[in-house]
């Protein structure tokens, strides 16, 4: 990116910072104020010889075991969040004080961000381990081998195509949790489907706040702004937990991965209606004043959920899942 261009990037992303203290001041409670994990789990320091938690494995009983596998993979994807915080805290101008305590707009999001997702993650790792139907100790390998690993976003430190990457994922964070509530609850578990959308509420709140931040810089810099959210859809959207398997023979992401495709948490079909949402939020096609260079990505945008269904119309299930999921509940891990 030529020298001038950076510059008034930079500039840019410091004349938003003021938004982005009104959207914490008016979306980000205290913690104080927030619900915590044990907040709907069962009381263990009750006299009651342990029978929320036999009420808790009766009722995640009748779980089919493929939606384990997917709340699994979204437990992991949650849990690694040094990795998110990492990330967003070395785009160009979020932390130039390289200070992890720095009252600057950016990096204090950032703090309240990673700390909300922090309470998803713990929320669902205890929920599974109370089940007794997971092998713990696999999933925290993965949990820790994901953090090791890290993750691309593939945004190259820009926070232009860090605020298309992270508007993308939450949404379809939001979705895959709202799904896994839906089939949770068609399952007979009401619990597990409350704390599924307790989580993806969280994650609209996220969502917006990316969406409105991205919103305020193509006001300002339209051409800059559409030029980003076209190189982030021709790298294509990857999903946090991709490095899950780095180092390794496993095939855990990708089982992941094509069970969620399968029983419909998040499929190729969402992926092409967040594009479409993006660019309707946007008004992707209804930008003027582009330089030719935003008029090709516009182009190229617009055409982009087309494409995205047809694609979509002729993908065919080409998936197995692993012999020891459906003979033995008791060892699901991916």
């Amino acid at each position: 990116m030529p020298e001038d261009s950076k510059n008034f990037q930079l500039e840019v992303i410091q004349d938003i910072a003021p938004k982005v203290s009104l959207f914490i001041d008016k979306y980000m409670r205290k913690a104080e104020d927030c619900w915590q994990p044990c907040d709907y789990l069962p009381d263990l320091s009750l006299n009651d010889d342990f029978q929320e938690i036999k009420n808790l494995q009766q009722e995640s009983a009748h779980l089919p075991n493929s939606i384990l596998v997917v709340l699994i993979g979204n437990m992991i994807t949650e849990e690694a969040l040094p990795s998110y915080q990492t990330f967003f805290n070395l785009l160009e101008g979020v932390n130039e004080d390289r200070n992890v305590a720095s009252a600057n707009p950016w990096a204090t999001w950032s703090r309240m961000w990673t700390a909300e997702e922090n309470r998803h993650g713990d929320l669902l790792n205890k929920y599974l381990y109370l089940t007794g139907r997971v092998d713990m100790k696999a999933v925290e390998i993965s949990i820790q081998r994901l953090i090791q690993n890290g993750i691309d976003p593939k945004s190259d430190g820009n926070l232009y195509e860090g605020m298309v990457y992270t508007s993308f994922q939450e949404r379809a964070t939001k979705i895959s949790h709202v799904n896994t509530g839906k089939i949770a609850l068609r399952s007979g578990n009401s619990t597990l489907s409350k704390i599924c959308n307790l989580i993806a509420g969280e994650e609209a709140t996220h969502e917006k706040a990316y969406k409105n931040f991205m919103l305020e810089i193509f006001k300002l810099d339209p051409s800059g702004a559409i030029q980003a959210f076209s190189n982030m859809m021709k790298k294509n959207i990857q999903m946090p937990a991709a490095f899950l398997d780095k180092g390794t023979s496993s095939h855990s992401y990708s089982n992941y991965s094509n069970i969620a495709q399968e029983i419909g948490v998040y499929t190729s079909k969402d992926y092409a209606s967040i594009l479409s949402h993006l660019l309707s939020f946007w008004n992707i096609d209804k930008l003027t004043e582009l330089n030719e260079k935003g008029k090709l990505a516009q182009d190229y945008l617009c055409s982009l959920p087309e494409r995205y269904l047809k694609l979509f119309s002729r993908t065919k299930s080409n998936y197995e899942l692993k012999e020891i999921w459906l003979k033995n509940p008791s060892l699901i891990h991916i």
